[in-house]
C-alpha cells in the first residue's frame, strides 16, 4: 500500500501526463495532486474516462479549489480528463482517434493504440500509486441513468468490506452489487477493476445523464467525494454515510439484437416486470424489427433515450433491488 508514512508538505501540483505518439497520435491527460500536511492514504479520483460524461469532469475542477491542503491528512490525486481525444471531439463510448472504448482497454499497454497507452498510463502513474480509486461516471450522451454506485464483490473478505464502506461513505443510496468483473489483473478491461485486482479498494460511481452539465449532478459527485474522504479519516467534515441503501442484486444490462433506430418505452427509475417492453427498434424505413423485454422484475437504472442504436452495444440496465446485501 502507498500509504504516507510521514508528514510532507502542503501543496498542489498541477501537470500534464503525456501520452506520445505512436501507432497513432498522442495526447495528455491532466492531472492534480494535492498532498495534505499530515500523513494518510493516497486516493485517486478519475473523471473521464468517457469523454462525453460531463459532471465528474466539472466536479473535479470544483474540487481542486476545494480541498485544503493544510487541512488533509494523506495524498488526493485528480485525473481531470482520462479520455482527452473523446472529450475534445465529444464522442460517446469509444475514441474517434482508435475507435476503442477506453473503459474496456485496461490495464492497457505501453506500445498499443492511443486509448491503450492512455489505460497503460493511468494504470502505472495514477492507480498503482493510490490506495484507494474513484472512477467516476455519469450516463454517456445517449444515456438517461439515475444515479447508483458499482459495489464490486470479489470474495475476498477485507476488500469486499473496505469496498463496501466506501460505497455506503459516497452517499448514493442504490448500490449495485457486481459479482461478475474480470480476476485476472492483466485483463481487467475497467478502470475500477484494475485497481480491484491490485488488492486496491475501489468504486465505479454513476451520477448525471444525457451529455448535460447539471448542477445537482455535479454537488452529488462532490458531496460523495468528500463523504469518502472523511469515511478514510483524510478530512474533518463530510456527509454521514448512507443509513438505507438499496441494494441491486442482481442486475442485468441489456445489449441490442439489432441494428436501426431505437423507441425507448420506459423512463429512468422506472419499475418493470419480468417480459415488459423496455423498447422497440426498427429499420430506417420505419418496419419494426425488434422488441427488447425486460430480464427480470426490478428497476431501470439507465435506458438508451437516443434514436441511433447497434447491434451488441448497450439499451439499458434492470436491477432487482432489495433493501440488504445479499450473501
Amino acid at each position: 500500500m502507498a500509504d504516507t508514512s510521514e508528514p510532507m508538505p502542503a501543496q498542489i501540483d498541477s501537470s500534464i501526463i503525456e501520452i506520445p505518439s505512436a501507432l497513432d497520435a498522442g495526447t495528455g491527460i491532466p492531472i492534480t495532486t494535492i498532498r495534505g500536511a499530515e500523513a494518510g492514504p493516497v486516493v485517486a479520483l478519475i473523471a473521464g474516462n468517457h469523454g462525453y460524461e460531463y459532471p465528474p469532469i466539472l466536479a473535479l475542477q470544483r474540487l481542486r479549489s476545494q480541498i485544503d491542503p493544510a487541512r488533509l491528512a494523506g495524498t488526493v490525486i485528480l485525473v481531470h480528463v482520462a479520455n482527452m481525444p473523446s472529450f475534445l471531439g465529444r464522442t460517446v463510448y469509444f475514441s474517434p482517434i482508435d475507435g476503442k472504448n477506453l473503459n474496456r482497454v485496461y490495464p492497457g499497454r505501453v506500445d498499443g493504440t492511443v486509448s491503450e497507452r492512455i489505460a497503460y498510463a493511468i494504470t502505472t502513474q495514477v492507480i498503482e500509486k493510490a490506495d484507494y480509486v474513484l472512477d467516476l461516471h455519469c450516463g454517456d450522451g445517449n444515456e438517461s441513468l439515475r444515479p447508483y454506485v458499482y459495489q464490486t464483490v470479489t470474495g475476498h473478505r477485507q476488500l469486499d468490506d473496505a469496498v463496501a464502506g466506501l460505497a455506503l461513505a459516497f452517499g448514493i443510496d442504490h448500490i449495485l452489487v457486481d459479482r461478475r468483473r474480470p480476476t485476472d489483473p492483466a485483463r481487467s478491461v475497467y478502470c475500477s477493476t484494475t485497481a480491484i485486482t491490485r488488492g486496491k479498494p475501489a468504486l465505479t460511481i454513476e451520477s448525471g445523464c444525457l451529455g448535460t452539465s447539471d448542477p445537482q449532478s455535479i454537488d452529488q459527485i462532490v458531496s460523495g467525494i468528500h463523504g469518502v474522504l472523511r469515511h478514510l479519516k483524510m478530512i474533518g467534515d463530510g456527509p454521514e454515510p448512507v443509513a438505507h441503501p438499496v441494494y441491486l442484486d442482481p442486475a442485468e444490462d441489456i445489449v441490442s439484437p439489432e441494428t436501426g433506430i431505437l423507441y425507448p418505452r420506459v423512463a429512468r427509475d422506472q419499475t418493470v416486470s419480468t417480459g415488459s417492453v423496455l423498447a422497440y427498434i426498427t429499420d430506417f424505413f420505419g418496419k419494426r424489427i425488434a422488441e427488447v423485454l425486460a430480464p427480470m422484475d426490478g428497476l431501470v437504472l439507465y435506458i438508451v433515450s437516443t434514436p441511433p442504436i447497434t447491434k451488441g452495444q448497450p439499451i439499458g440496465c434492470v436491477g432487482a433491488p432489495r433493501g440488504f446485501l445479499p450473501v
